[in-house]
């Protein structure tokens, strides 16, 4: 129940763009991400991202910055959900997402990869 309404709750009437986003994005930076399941995450202070679930860690290639590595999927669905946030933020000019992306990369510093996932978000 909680699923159903994670992407309303949080990229409102932009749920529908945000989530392909998000999987097109990751396709686009992954060579080896082919689709699946994916893991939606409410963060503590009050932050979000989505993951594939998916046990392989994925290379990660950021074309506009250049970053080349190999991370979990748990820290590809950060460094995926930070990029499609930013995204939204020039499209929406949203106090909200602005917000939102600001909340994930907080919680970046807890993170077991952060060194990675600011690597590839830098």
């Amino acid at each position: 129940n909680q699923r159903l309404s994670f992407l309303p709750k949080h990229f409102g009437t932009m749920m529908m763009k945000a989530e392909q986003s998000i999987y097109h994005t990751l396709r686009k930076m992954s060579s080896s991400y082919e689709g699946g399941y994916w893991n939606f995450y409410e963060l503590s202070n009050c932050g979000f991202y989505l993951a594939p679930d998916m046990d392989e860690l994925l290379p990660i290639y950021v074309d506009g910055n250049g970053y080349d590595g190999q991370v979990s999927a748990d820290a590809a669905g950060i460094i995926t959900t930070l990029c499609v946030l930013n995204q939204l933020c020039w499209i929406t000019k949203s106090d909200k997402t602005i917000q939102q992306y600001y909340l994930l990369r907080d919680y970046i510093v807890f993170h077991k990869e952060a060194s990675e996932i600011y690597a590839a978000i830098d």
